[in-house]
């Protein structure tokens, strides 16, 4: 078994390479060449426990998807976040359970809500490639990567419910909702301590390589701890993940550095792994099918996967036009308030909002209370489409075959319908996505021209801000030293202004140059970095700046301090 997963590993990962190459979507390719591969007679039958999948698999993945996820736009976008991760998972489950139970009685009715719990979470793998690759705004792709961080919590909670019901014990409605609650709140706290704590280790010890040993451990261990404790592990996993991502530009930039590309190659292994064993569970598939019930067990795989495809349009468009309808009523009562000085009283008995302007503090409100980021009908056909299922429906579907109180016949069903399920959207929906992409013609140019207008907000603060460095560090280099050459001020003016691409101040310091010593301009470089990534920062805590964007700007300013400390320690040898 251990030589026959190596093969797979190694054949997954060669596909997706390929994929990479070519610049087609890698989890499309790796499971199509995977169920051509089953037919093979010398492929593996790889069978591998649903639980055990879970808990390899899951933690590193979601973590992994976490680090990267923008917190202000996961915040902003956090209204459309739950409905599709709670509800939408909520209403797909009963949806589904309702018509299994009714084509296939023998499933009993505990046993069709598991299956709807299992089929309910899309994975967010497929279509998130398809979206980087074709460019789609970030207002999507923070929605459809925050509902997979998510809805595998509700799924999974689901799941445990419906599974002690089939084992006899009695669960009424709301204990089902106590038990989320406490899934969501000691998953929640468990990730939330494991994020600090794993914070404190990056910010206090220098070794990126033992602080990397640690990243790749925490998941498991939040995941497991969280399970344990009777909480939901996923949420601990995306509490962590979230936390640590980000803090992360306050650490050493030799951390950022090496734990990114650790991460990128984590996530090509596990998901190219993942897809492939999708692929190559057709044959088990084929043999489930061997029984009495085949035609009952075809017409519930198609019915399930119909009501799947049907209900997330259904719920995304209705839903999101209440919003935006009761984010209109929200907008006109704050107007009306402003308009018959309602406002005023307010904002004079109001620390925080008595000296801030109307227009100000209108888009403020507009950014925090209004129900997230303003999708319009083309965005959610998008987002109504990328519901391709992945590891979790087929993982928890494996699971479950091995629950005792299930028959046989039930057993087999599961299985049947969750791979059906998981391979029919991802062919159906990720090889037409992209169509449906270009068809309605989503691009990104919005984002950029805001991107380029944030861009150029953030260098005009860092110019004056930089001006204002300098002359802190002329007087506390006059107070230390007394008069002494100060040349190396103007020296470092003039590539700081070259830096920030400032000409006229570049030419006013032309000719006042000195050359100045090695280790002052390193301080004064070392200084100004400090300086620079400190108004980024605020910048991205205010939502000014995207996270994206934050992250481009951080990783040219972590390349300018490796070039310090390399040309620091080639100095050093040759000394």
């Amino acid at each position: 078994m251990d030589a026959e997963i190596f093969y797979v590993l190694v054949g997954s990962v060669a596909v997706a390479a390929v994929a990479r190459w070519r610049g087609w979507p890698a989890p499309l390719l790796v499971t199509v060449t995977a169920l051509a591969a089953s037919f093979l007679p010398f492929v593996p039958d790889v069978e591998i426990d649903g639980h055990l999948l879970l808990n390899l698999v899951l933690p590193p993945l979601l973590y992994s998807a976490a680090l990267d996820v923008s917190f202000v736009g996961f915040k902003r976008s956090l209204p459309q976040i739950q409905r599709l991760g709670i509800w939408l998972v909520l209403l797909t489950t009963f949806a589904v359970g309702l018509v299994a139970w009714f084509i296939l009685p023998s499933l009993t009715l505990p046993g069709a809500l598991l299956l709807g719990a299992i089929v309910a979470p899309p994975d967010a793998v497929s279509a998130a490639a398809i979206g980087r690759k074709l460019g789609l705004p970030r207002r999507i792709m923070t929605v459809l990567s925050g509902e997979s961080l998510i809805n595998d919590a509700t799924s999974l909670t689901l799941y445990r419910v419906f599974a002690a019901i089939l084992a006899g014990a009695t669960i009424g409605v709301w204990d089902g909702v106590w038990q989320f609650v406490i899934a969501v709140v000691v998953g929640v706290v468990v990730g939330l301590l494991f994020g600090i704590v794993l914070h404190q280790l990056r910010m206090r010890i220098g070794d990126p390589v033992v602080i990397g040993t640690f990243g790749l451990l925490a998941p498991f261990g939040a995941y497991a701890i969280a399970e344990h404790l009777g909480g939901s592990g996923v949420l601990a996993v995306v509490a962590m993940g979230i936390y640590v991502g980000f803090n992360a530009p306050r650490t050493d930039y030799t951390t950022r550095q090496q734990e990114t590309p650790l991460w990128l190659s984590a996530d090509l292994l596990l998901e190219s792994f993942v897809f492939a064993y999708i692929g190559l569970q057709f044959p088990r598939v084929l043999s489930d099918l061997g029984s009495e019930s085949a035609g009952h067990i075809l017409l519930l795989s198609a019915a399930v996967l119909l009501v799947v495809l049907v209900v997330r349009p259904l719920y995304v468009y209705p839903t999101s036009a209440m919003a935006n309808r009761m984010d209109r009523k929200r907008l006109a009562r704050w107007d009306r308030s402003v308009e018959t000085g309602e406002f005023d009283r307010r904002r004079r008995h109001s620390k925080r909002w008595r000296d801030q302007d109307p227009d100000d503090l209108r888009a403020q409100i507009l950014r925090e209370r209004m129900s997230g980021l303003q999708l319009t009908a083309r965005d959610n056909a998008v987002i109504s489409w990328a519901g391709m299922r992945g590891v979790v429906t087929l993982a928890t579907a494996l699971a479950a075959a091995d629950l005792a109180t299930l028959g046989p016949q039930a057993s087999h069903a599961i299985v049947v319908v969750a791979f059906i399920v998981t391979v029919g959207t991802l062919l159906l929906q990720g090889l037409t996505l992209p169509l449906l992409i270009r068809r309605l013609g989503i691009r990104s140019d919005d984002e950029h021209d805001e991107d380029v207008q944030a861009l150029a907000a953030v260098q005009a603060k860092t110019r004056e801000a930089g001006k204002e460095f300098i002359a802190a560090k002329r007087v506390e280099w006059e107070a230390k030293h007394g008069p002494m050459d100060l040349r190396v001020f103007d020296a470092f003016a003039q590539r700081m202004a070259r830096v920030e691409k400032d000409a006229d101040e570049a030419q006013q310091v032309e000719g006042t140059v000195a050359r100045p010593s090695y280790d002052d301009l390193v301080a004064l470089s070392r200084g100004w970095l400090h300086v620079r990534r400190e108004i980024v920062l605020a910048e991205r805590d205010a939502g000014n700046l995207d996270e994206e964007v934050m992250r481009e700007l951080l990783t040219a300013m972590d390349a300018e301090e490796l070039a310090l400390d390399t040309r620091g320690a080639l100095r050093q040898q040759q000394r």
